[in-house]
């Protein structure tokens, strides 16, 4: 009878190929609110270049890397991630302006430092200023049916309206003017420069966006708003 005899130093050899295969790494991650943010992120990119008619869903799960399946499961539909979006944006730009600290100022003061961050976040955020835009051509449809739009925003006019209050109360202000319309005043001056940046460059041969040309407006934008509610006679 042949007995195949094995040598010594076949043995690990042949151990070592029958040891299972090591499993490949993955970058898969069983994090829904992860996964959840970066489909808010690239979402909000996809609605702002081309408007929520024009957005598609299969463009947004392709730069995830996820799926429409997994898209739908977390916000439903299409209509629910631009609303999810339109949410987002705003509550991202009220908690920043939170950190302002208005209260701890002196009213001029204040008054300045909001205006001032309201310029900077709509030239360094243009793709909240092109959501706004999208969802007005929409006639706020969609924001209308959100639950917490008012939560997110009527913060910021009780902000304003302590702040001119005080001043008021200190003879900075004049009296007579209403927090809502001075939001309006300071949003319409900060939103122009991005909303009408293009047309107004080409027409008037501008450099909206040079560091110049940006500092200048933006201490105009401060200026005309500080003139307009300043008491004539301050005390």
């Amino acid at each position: 009878m042949n007995q195949t005899v094995h040598s010594p130093a076949s043995r690990p050899a042949a151990r070592a190929a029958a040891k299972p295969a090591p499993k490949r790494a993955t970058t898969r991650t069983n994090d829904p609110e992860r996964t959840m943010a970066g489909i808010l992120e690239v979402a909000t990119a996809e609605f702002a270049a081309k408007g929520f008619d024009g957005a598609r869903i299969d463009a947004i799960a392709d730069v995830t890397h996820t799926s429409k399946r997994m898209i739908y499961y977390y916000f439903g539909s299409k209509e629910g991630l631009y609303l999810a979006v339109l949410e987002e944006a705003y509550r991202r730009m009220r908690s920043i302006e939170s950190q302002l600290h208005l209260d701890d100022l002196a009213p001029e003061a204040a008054m300045a430092a909001l205006v001032g961050f309201t310029f900077d976040h709509h030239l360094d955020n243009q793709d909240f200023i092109r959501l706004v835009m999208t969802e007005n051509m929409q006639r706020g449809q969609h924001l209308a049916r959100s639950a917490m739009i008012q939560e997110l925003n009527v913060p910021a006019i009780e902000a304003i309206q302590r702040l001119y209050d005080r001043g008021v109360a200190q003879g900075v202000f004049r009296p007579g003017l209403h927090a809502i319309d001075l939001h309006a005043s300071i949003s319409a001056l900060s939103f122009f420069n991005v909303s009408n940046q293009y047309t107004f460059d080409l027409i008037f041969k501008s450099q909206t966006l040079s560091p110049a040309q940006r500092a200048l407006r933006r201490q105009s934008v401060v200026d005309m708003v500080l003139r307009f509610v300043r008491h004539s006679n301050p005390a």
